[in-house]
């Protein structure tokens, strides 16, 4: 009876302990490749390492689980419109802009923000925020579609998991590991309410949403339009305050234009939208 519960022991203790030497050699490979400058003690990194990032490497699972983080945390920094029929109406526009995208391997989730301003963010995951003051602002479809493209089009070019990077190291807080997952979420949300893109990501999502716009069937013209119609109103609004240099904007936007999407597209009639935005939004 002693011997056999010995035994049982034994390998009891070989099935917890062959495990144990395997990740003790695989941390300690680790630690020893990092820079010393960059070193994390054995107790931060053993207490930690569940909840690090590291962003460097982050695939598109990993994305669309922090952007999912991100979301909960902004649905307490914005008021949600609470009408299915309108976030329906949307998400049947972004699902048709992101069937065609460059990204179209993740899912996207659409969301309408109840606020009068006109403006549209985006964080990472696949995730996009829409004001109703952007929706009663656009003349039709195509306008409001061009800037859902725009804001897919950031997801495309990953410009939230690049900012967040950027970010955590000029804050000192990433490390050889990564960033903590606590401080990822607090930079996502800071980075789709208060900080503007670069100049560069601002033209790349241009690109990236024209071309969408184009081949999810809209007409391409209408990007040019809203902007230009937003210009025209006198004070800037929300969505062109953090956004730098509209006139070359414009301007590069009528260069990328596809002749063949040009006054060639779907989604131009003002009056149907318009008819629908006092039904959905009234």
């Amino acid at each position: 009876m002693f011997k056999s519960f010995s035994f049982i022991h034994r390998r009891s203790s070989r099935s917890w302990f062959y495990p144990l030497i395997s990740i003790t050699v695989a941390f300690s490979l680790w630690i020893s490749s990092a820079p010393a400058t960059q070193a994390i003690s054995w107790r931060d990194l053993i207490f930690r390492g569940i909840q690090v990032i590291q962003l460097t490497t982050l695939s598109n699972q990993q994305e669309v689980a922090l952007g999912r983080q991100i979301n909960e945390q902004l649905k307490k920094e914005v008021k949600l419109l609470r009408n299915p029929e309108a976030t329906e109406y949307i998400n049947q526009i972004g699902q048709r802009l992101a069937q065609v995208s460059e990204r179209s391997n993740i899912p996207y989730t659409f969301q309408v923000v109840n606020d009068s301003s006109i403006n549209a963010f985006a964080t990472m995951g696949g995730f996009v925020y829409v004001n109703t003051g952007l929706m009663e602002t656009a003349d039709n479809e195509a306008e409001l579609a061009s800037v859902i493209a725009h804001e897919i089009g950031h997801i495309v070019g990953r410009h939230s998991v690049e900012q967040m990077r950027q970010m955590a190291v000029a804050q000192g807080v990433a490390s050889a590991a990564g960033l903590d997952q606590s401080l990822a979420i607090q930079i996502g949300v800071e980075l789709a309410l208060r900080r503007p893109n670069s100049r560069k990501a601002e033209y790349e999502a241009d690109q990236f949403g024209i071309n969408n716009l184009g081949k999810a069937g809209y007409d391409q013209r209408a990007a040019v339009d809203f902007m230009e119609k937003l210009l025209q109103g006198g004070s800037v609004p929300t969505i062109l305050s953090t956004h730098p240099a509209t006139n070359n904007r414009i301007s590069a936007l009528e260069a990328m234009i596809n002749p063949s999407f040009a006054n060639n597209g779907s989604g131009m009639d003002n009056a149907a939208y318009q008819s629908k935005m006092q039904r959905l939004l009234s």
